[in-house]
């Protein structure tokens, strides 16, 4: 059956979604066309929200040109890459030098605030939490600096460099104890977890696939802030792992758990879970199309990454409204649509509280996502960080005022601001009773109030948080 002009539609069981459609790349049609809300649905879940200047310039071009840029195809953006890289690491070094986690956290937001590479940025935020370190235990601001790095670097490249990296990156040897693991005895954490968390999943492996595992890295510390590999603490003897036999070093081991045919199942439903739906679990045969494109491209995050956001799955709006907002998304969302800047160690802080601290984990599986970020109490805390923000003095707004800021979008009044937000940051237009509502809450005979009052009106609503 030819696949040609078929879509998912909105309304559609994920268990009825025929996979050969959903990976198809989309294409606009009178139905359904390349216009600023599905812009929007693209740059909330491959970053972190976008400006109105930058839905304009994605709708000018293709979808696929549009999801080309955001995954750094496109060559005439590097010197503005190199120059935010630039003032980036110095950020980072100044901040570095108080020895100061929470800072860097600060850094790190900044970073997603303005980032010139929105995906490559939210795929670092990904790999924060899949490979969850927390500076906490690790307690050097400089090691999460490096593992943050080394995360960033290869977001969208190789897995198994990815595997590799981590497994001897310092701030993961000492989270999961693996700095301490002699071949007198073999410290299991970073092996169960490698297995179950990262790579395979639970249940794909047995508890002497645990301790053949642990047993290839011992001799794998830390000398002087460096991974090192002690020979003399190494097990040398052969091991069986995953059903093969006569694997011996760590390194050889991580290929051999990345040899596993759970593992590539595992990673694209995680992606899957990211970019298009919380709460569906997708058949191991709707997840076969991104499995076999992850596997013929050597296991390449890019790979996958482009075919989910190119797909009908995603970009038919099947997906609008089935993720909600974490406190992060909500946060750097809102800002970076209204073009916000504002104090950010305040705003750190602020997500701390309504549990989304980076660099600070909740444990070693990260942040469960999802429905899990709400609640009676962060529902009151995410509104009031927003209204917050909002009245914050040092808050600007494309380094204006609200009142200049809503000139230059041409709201002259609370109804053309509230459509204006919603077509930039909500999932759907409001309804007339929303806007009735707003009208007879807003007073507008209080110059340089109702632009406060409608933003904190739209932050109440139930949809903002989901993307």
């Amino acid at each position: 059956m030819s696949v040609l002009g078929k879509t998912v539609p909105p309304s559609m069981r994920l268990e009825d979604i025929d996979p050969e459609i959903a990976w198809q790349p989309w294409s606009p049609s009178e139905d359904e066309r390349w216009n600023r809300q599905r812009a929007s649905l693209l740059f909330r879940r491959a970053g972190f929200g976008a400006t109105q200047e930058e839905l304009k310039n994605a709708v000018a071009i293709s979808p696929s040109e549009a999801i080309d840029k955001l995954l750094r195809k496109d060559s005439s953006e590097e010197s503005r890459l190199d120059s935010f890289e630039r003032e980036s690491t110095g950020l980072a070094q100044s901040v570095l030098a108080t020895s100061d986690t929470k800072q860097l956290a600060t850094w790190w937001i900044h970073r997603m605030l303005n980032t010139p590479s929105p995906l490559v940025e939210k795929m670092t935020l990904f790999w924060h939490g899949h490979f969850a370190t927390g500076a906490e235990k690790v307690q050097d601001a400089e090691l999460m600096y490096i593992q943050n790095c080394l995360l960033r670097k290869n977001s969208l490249g190789s897995f198994q460099k990815l595997a590799q990296g981590i497994a001897k990156d310092p701030a993961m040897l000492i989270y999961l104890d693996s700095s301490s693991n002699r071949k007198a005895h073999a410290n299991e954490n970073f092996a169960r977890e490698l297995m179950e968390l990262f790579c395979l999943g639970e249940g794909k492996y047995t508890e002497s696939d645990v301790q053949q595992l642990a047993r290839c890295f011992t001799g794998w510390e830390i000398r002087r802030k460096q991974f090192r590999f002690n020979p003399f603490q190494h097990d040398t003897s052969l091991k069986s792992l995953l059903g093969l036999s006569g694997i011996e070093s760590g390194e050889s081991a991580i290929d051999c758990v990345l040899a596993s045919p759970h593992m590539p199942q595992f990673i694209a439903h995680k992606l899957f879970r990211f970019f298009v739906s919380d709460e569906s679990h997708p058949s191991s045969e709707l997840l076969s199309p991104l499995v076999e494109r992850f596997k013929s491209a050597d296991y390449t995050i890019e790979s996958i990454v482009e075919m989910i956001l190119k797909s009908r799955l995603f970009l038919s709006g099947w997906s609008i409204g089935r993720k909600v907002r974490s406190p992060i998304e909500l946060v750097i969302g809102w800002m970076r649509t209204m073009k916000c800047s504002s104090n950010l160690g305040f705003v750190s802080d602020r997500l701390r509280t309504l549990g989304q601290a980076v660099f600070f984990p909740p444990n070693v599986k990260g942040w469960e996502g999802g429905r899990n970020w709400i609640n009676s109490s962060t529902l009151v805390g995410r509104a009031n960080l927003i209204y917050d923000l909002i009245h914050h003095e040092n808050t600007r707004f494309d380094g204006a005022p609200l009142t200049v800021f809503t000139d230059r979008i041409a709201a002259s009044d609370q109804s053309q601001l509230a459509t204006w937000f919603a077509m930039h940051f909500l999932v759907s237009e409001l309804s007339a009773p929303e806007y009735e509502q707003l009208a007879n809450s807003i007073d507008m005979y209080k110059p340089g109030r109702w632009q406060s009052q409608t933003l904190v009106y739209l932050a109440s609503l139930p949809r903002i948080h989901l993307s």
